[in-house]
């Protein structure tokens, strides 16, 4: 297999594709498109085809406000479901095939009320098998996921214990790498399982090949400090060590939380041969062969100049395990090609799809006349379809409510830092003329990727007028390591500047006015619209903070171990002990500041929400006359109002609202909401967007933005 090496032209990434316009504002605040359509749980979650060809199982919401459901077509007869599976009084939240016979699943009920402690959700979560021949459940009580399928013993797989919910982000979590896991050898027919590894603080987790057999594990060792690296051979009982990383430096973090590093697979031709994704001391990541019996890695198989390699893919047929492609980020996933005949495959389904952006081929039957094809972005929020016999027909979105004249399309962006780094933007830009109101929306994380797709919060934004910029400020991975380690203490700092640089950029062009910009952000983009809330020189006119690290010197206090590899634990110090804590920053707040927060978040824990809320009311910060929302459902008012539900409030304080009440501030809680998406149900986001959109025209700075 031939190096490819991709050369990206920066200064072509540099300019700004959207043209900027002529000099007239659009109103913004009111969306084209209800609330209770962005308000909507993903219609239809997941679609795949059998190995055989014969079904389709299809995970669809079952109302409005309902749970979702597990329905099997027969690909002969796609007119109505062949059976309807439903979990209740649990909910089924995701199935996959693992053989021509049985789907595996998992299942979750909220039972609890309050938050035990930092990732002890509200959630009792399960696994299933269900075997389509005999119609029937096998419940396995317990959280675990699929190490591998075993594609030679259909009737058993790997199972991984110990895995946790995350909504889909990867790498959030610091702490995960060094949990250990239990793998249990799972059959599915007789329902038992077998212990096949016990993880342990020296070997924590494995990487397994399809014959079940542990090849790949990262452990850390307490006397030396070290990050250390572990292959076995084919047969081999015992662990041998590749590679050794002093954890005392915080220039090999990025290696442990970035989450992508590692070994992603093996070359079906030859077990001894696997593909593994490292920087090996330059900046970015490539893509090596490694061979197990040296222990030496071989060819450089891909690599680019402006970003690291951080995924791969496979052939679409399922147990052709050949690797076709090596991935990266830019305006999306971008792809380097190995294989001509599946590229020209993805071209044509390119070709095909209305609004194609980000095509996969997300299942295929062994004979490769059925495929599932998934595709999301900017118009489009996730359609699934069904090529079979040559033919292809749509078979549902994510959410059918959203037409692509509803959406905007988004731009790649690279602009300057004012120290000179170069930071990756996407920008939603909304419909009509500008210079348009700005929402900056920083991700999560910090420490992910994200490229564009199909972002609900930016295109709900831009729908209601507002362009949306999301900067992949330093720290966020997949841009090499010198980027990520220029955050190294700077959570409040150079972070926080390089999303100010963003939206100043953007005046700059004459898309924004420099006037009407706000943050908005979640998790550590709540911390990021916190710490906006403080800075002076100001430029924004208000900032919306959802689930928030608003104390993170307590979050640090309630996380930290003595077992904690040394780099990762100074890491964590730096997000608040040393550095910016907005907790401490109340006083110095000088814009209107919208808080929100599920009660039940097990990764940043509430108290952030009730405390920083604390703060505000001892700094005589919350003005007699804003209403503030309690987690009971109550509603503080003035004094000579009589207190209403939580749709407003009745009497004199609603005539006093009407004459000369303009809130400032305001703290609304999530009631039964965690930290993730996936727990965020209709009711949640109904509450969260006409919040939003209520706070951003009326209360965001002046006249609103």
């Amino acid at each position: 297999m031939k190096t490819l090496k991709s050369t990206l032209l920066a200064a072509a990434a540099g300019a700004l594709a959207l043209t900027a316009p002529a000099a007239s504002v659009q109103a913004a605040g009111e969306p084209t498109v209800p609330i209770s359509d962005w308000a909507l749980r993903d219609v239809v979650n997941a679609v795949e085809v059998s190995p055989d060809g014969k079904h389709v199982l299809v995970h669809v919401l079952g109302s409005q406000k309902g749970t979702y459901l597990l329905q099997i077509f027969k690909t002969d007869d796609m007119t109505k479901p062949f059976r309807t599976l439903d979990a209740d009084p649990m909910e089924i939240t995701g199935a996959q095939w693992v053989s021509d016979n049985y789907i595996f699943g998992n299942a979750w009920q909220q039972r609890r009320k309050s938050v035990p402690g930092p990732e002890q959700g509200t959630y009792d979560q399960t696994v299933f098998a269900y075997s389509l021949k005999d119609n029937k459940f096998q419940q396995i009580k317990g959280e675990f996921g699929i190490a591998s399928l075993l594609p030679d013993e259909p009737e058993s797989i790997i199972l991984e214990e110990g895995t946790t919910v995350d909504g889909g982000i990867g790498g959030v979590d610091p702490f995960a790498a060094f949990r250990p896991r239990s793998y249990y050898k799972f059959n599915l027919r007789k329902g038992t399982k077998e212990l096949v590894l016990k993880g342990s603080e020296k070997y924590p987790d494995a990487v397994f090949d399809n014959q079940g057999n542990p090849r790949w594990t990262r452990g850390y060792d307490r006397t030396t400090k070290e990050a250390i690296t572990y292959y076995r051979g084919i047969g081999d009982s015992s662990w041998k060590e590749f590679e050794r990383y002093d954890q005392d430096k915080h220039e090999n973090l990025y290696r442990t939380l970035s989450g992508f590093m590692g070994l992603k697979a093996f070359d079906p031709n030859n077990p001894n041969i696997g593909y593994v994704i490292d920087n090996r001391g330059e900046d970015k990541a490539a893509l090596w062969e490694f061979n197990f019996e040296t222990g030496q890695y071989g060819e450089k198989l891909a690599a680019t100049d402006q970003a690291d390699i951080m995924w791969i893919q496979r052939h679409s047929i399922p147990g052709n395990d050949t690797l076709v492609a090596a991935r990266y980020p830019w305006a999306k996933r971008e792809r380097v090609w190995f294989d001509e005949e599946e590229k020209v495959l993805h071209e044509a389904l390119e070709a095909q799809i209305p609004n194609s952006h980000a095509v996969s081929i997300s299942s295929r039957s062994r004979d490769g006349n059925t495929m599932i094809v998934y595709n999301s972005g900017p118009r489009d929020p996730g359609s699934y379809w069904m090529v079979k016999d040559s033919k292809m027909v749509k078979l549902g979105s994510r959410n059918p409510l959203l037409k692509p004249s509803d959406l905007s399309d988004v731009e790649f962006i690279r602009y300057p830092a004012r120290d000179g780094k170069t930071i990756a933007g996407y920008v939603t830009k909304p419909k009509g003329e500008g210079p348009f109101p700005l929402v900056v929306l920083p991700h999560g994380g910090p420490h992910v990727n994200e490229v564009i797709g199909y972002d609900e919060w930016g295109q709900f934004l831009a729908n209601a007028g507002y362009m949306v910029l999301q900067p992949q400020y330093r720290m966020s991975v997949g841009w090499g390591q010198e980027l990520f380690d220029s955050a190294y203490g700077e959570h409040g700092g150079k972070m926080q500047d390089d999303k100010d640089d963003g939206a100043l950029y953007l005046v700059k062009e004459g898309l924004v006015d420099p006037d009407r910009m706000a943050m908005f952000g979640w998790s550590y983009g709540g911390y990021a619209a916190l710490v906006a809330a403080s800075r002076d020189p100001q430029i924004y006119q208000c900032v919306i903070a959802g689930a928030a690290v608003a104390d993170p010197e307590k979050v640090y206090l309630k996380r930290s171990n003595p077992y904690t590899p040394k780099a990762i634990d100074d890491w964590a110090k730096r997000r608040g002990m040393i550095g910016v804590n907005p907790i401490n920053e109340v006083d110095k707040v000088n814009v209107p500041v919208f808080m929100v927060h599920g009660d039940v978040d097990a990764r940043v824990l509430y108290f952030n929400f009730e405390d920083y809320k604390s703060e505000f009311e001892k700094a005589g910060m919350l003005n007699p006359r804003v209403l503030v929302e309690n987690s009971d459902g109550t509603v503080d008012a003035p004094d000579d109002a009589a207190v209403g539900s939580t749709n407003g409030v009745t009497g004199a304080a609603t005539a006093t609202q009407k004459a000369n009440f303009q809130p400032k501030h305001r703290f609304v809680t999530l009631e039964g909401a965690d930290h993730f998406y996936v727990t965020l149900m209709y009711n949640h986001q109904e509450k969260l967007y006409t919040e939003m959109l209520d706070f951003l025209k009326n209360d965001c700075g002046p006249g609103g933005l």
